[in-house]
């Protein structure tokens, strides 16, 4: 525990003795201090929740009976202390819990994360458990696919589990985050099938061809970047900012995504919020903006066949 948590957590917690006290408590300091719910939880109760039940090594997944029992279980003084630190480091500090927690969920599935990789949140899940439909047949086999800006490759991984016999190139522009992709990677015991390779976009992808092109760049614009909550302060601001309208190096994807795609290839390309910038930089190209039926927008697609057919307006972005 920092000197600063230690200094800063002097309150009383000796009342605090079971587990639905420290949800309260922990529901009140939440919001007290007016904490930003989004990375994972989107209410003051699921993140207290999340908290002392991970902090206690608890399963987040109880039916009522279970829930009522462990409610009333006492707690011991080494888990009250780890407890206060957490609230603090939380509640202080404003650290989003997957790096308290060093875990998140990606498609029902927990990957480790820490501050060298954004917190997994892309509605891209939805998307690789239904195998891309209706946009790929359902009897296609993708066996090459690339995960471009993998971070801590859980998209990655995602889609080595939807496709057992695909070969999976994650790639990111940063060192440290490839090195976080690597435990996840060697935690699923994929190191075999999905790569975790260093690259500036495609500069170092010369000659390979691909069946899925999946790219969840950084899309946020300049004037959300200002306006970002501390928590996503928190998160690299390379996998974040792109540019004043958050479409820099979508543009990039798009303009070389096509020498990189077999002919029956499809490129796949979330942007978020700057969703609302897409027409007014990108000259009237036409995708095809994908519905997503679990929450979340701003994913497009695209095929080979549609970016060479709309080569001249690329060519223009360039």
């Amino acid at each position: 525990m920092s000197n600063e948590i230690s200094q800063t957590a002097q309150f009383d917690y000796t009342e605090l003795n079971t587990v639905v006290d420290w949800i309260r408590f922990t529901i009140s300091q939440l919001q007290q201090e007016n904490v930003y719910f989004g990375h994972g939880t989107d209410n003051v109760w699921d993140e207290a929740e999340h908290l002392v039940y991970q902090c206690l090594h608890l399963p987040l997944q109880l039916n009522s009976a279970q829930k009522d029992h462990l409610l009333a279980a006492k707690i011991t003084e080494q888990e009250k202390l780890k407890l206060s630190e957490w609230v603090m480091r939380r509640t202080q500090e404003q650290l989003p819990l997957p790096y308290i927690t060093n875990t998140a969920w990606f498609g029902q599935m927990p990957f480790y994360v820490d501050e060298r990789v954004l917190i997994p949140r892309s509605p891209f899940a939805e998307l690789i458990a239904r195998g891309f439909s209706p946009y790929v047949s359902a009897s296609a086999n993708p066996l090459h696919i690339l995960d471009m800006c993998t971070g801590s490759a859980c998209i990655a991984i995602a889609l080595a589990m939807k496709y057992p016999e695909a070969m999976v190139d994650a790639v990111d522009i940063d060192p440290d985050a490839l090195d976080v992709a690597s435990i996840n990677i060697a935690q699923y015991q994929l190191e075999e099938r999905v790569y975790p390779l260093q690259s500036d976009v495609f500069d170092s992808l010369s000659g390979q061809q691909y069946d899925l092109i999946i790219a969840n760049p950084p899309y946020v614009d300049a004037e959300d970047m200002a306006d970002l909550p501390t928590e996503y302060h928190h998160e690299p601001e390379l996998a974040l900012a792109s540019g004043f309208d958050g479409l820099d190096l979508t543009v990039t994807i798009l303009t070389n995504a096509a020498q990189y795609l077999r002919d029956d290839g499809w490129l796949f390309v979330e942007v978020g919020n700057s969703e609302v910038n897409f027409d007014n930089r990108m000259n009237g190209l036409k995708v095809d903006w994908v519905e997503l039926n679990q929450g979340g927008s701003g994913i497009f697609a695209i095929s080979k066949a549609e970016l060479l057919a709309q080569q001249d307006i690329l060519d223009e972005l360039e």
